[in-house]
């Protein structure tokens, strides 16, 4: 019998939901997977079974969609702690750490989670890893001025660069910057890492999320995973 990922990861998507209470403050990430998570809160919100919940988007695509199934919103300027985030990620490693931004909305998906008192992590199998790195590129998020510096950078310290593109064209964030797709193989030290590109002038942030996520929830061939961070 074949098995239905799509299903599965509705499955993750719902027990991550089954964590939102009433009159929470959440944050609501962006991808397909946690896009499932964003309906599951709509039609709880639409039977009554939720109540006094409001979201901060952490895209423009998904405050849309959540404006169009009638989730209430709000933001970090209202709202500047979030009682929990739902989100998804692109590779995870045995501590939970993760590399993000696979659909180019890390920026804000950061802001976030640091924000966030809990952070829930829906994945399917085919994103964990023993080690960051080993089947994603860390995605690098620079302003347009001088962004070839920054490539040169990364081509420094390792990596094969890429410019993002969709369809053909330069993919620009909803802040109006560019991705440099990074990929160094597996990373024998992220934090590291992650510290010489917060250092960098130039970029504004990464896809390196280390210590942030507390639970990831997985949808695979023997069902449904939930894996907590230790302290």
């Amino acid at each position: 019998m074949a098995i239905d990922i799509l299903q599965l990861k509705q499955q993750a998507a719902d027990q991550a939901v089954a964590a939102v209470t009433s009159g929470m403050i959440l944050g609501l990430g962006t991808g397909s997977t946690a896009l499932l998570a964003v309906r599951r809160l709509a039609e709880l919100l639409a039977k009554g079974q939720l109540r006094d919940i409001r979201g901060v988007p952490t895209s423009s695509q998904i405050e849309q969609e959540a404006r169009r199934l009638n989730i209430p919103l709000t933001t970090l300027e209202v709202d500047p702690v979030l009682d929990l985030t739902i989100d998804g990620a692109d590779e995870v490693d045995p501590a939970l750490n993760l590399i993000k931004g696979g659909g180019g909305a890390l920026l804000r998906e950061k802001i976030v989670a640091q924000a966030s008192r809990r952070e829930i992590i829906i994945v399917d199998e085919s994103k964990l890893s023993p080690v960051l790195g080993t089947r994603w590129a860390v995605p690098v998020e620079v302003i347009e001025f001088g962004w070839r510096t920054q490539w040169d950078y990364l081509s420094a310290l390792g990596a094969q660069v890429t410019v993002r593109q969709r369809n053909g064209v330069v993919f620009k964030t909803d802040q109006g910057n560019l991705i440099l797709d990074a990929n160094f193989g597996p990373l024998t030290d992220a934090t590291t890492l992650a510290a010489r590109l917060n250092a960098r002038v130039g970029v504004v942030e990464h896809g390196l999320f280390l210590g942030l996520a507390s639970e990831v929830i997985v949808a695979g061939a023997a069902g449904i995973q939930h894996l907590t961070r230790q302290a």
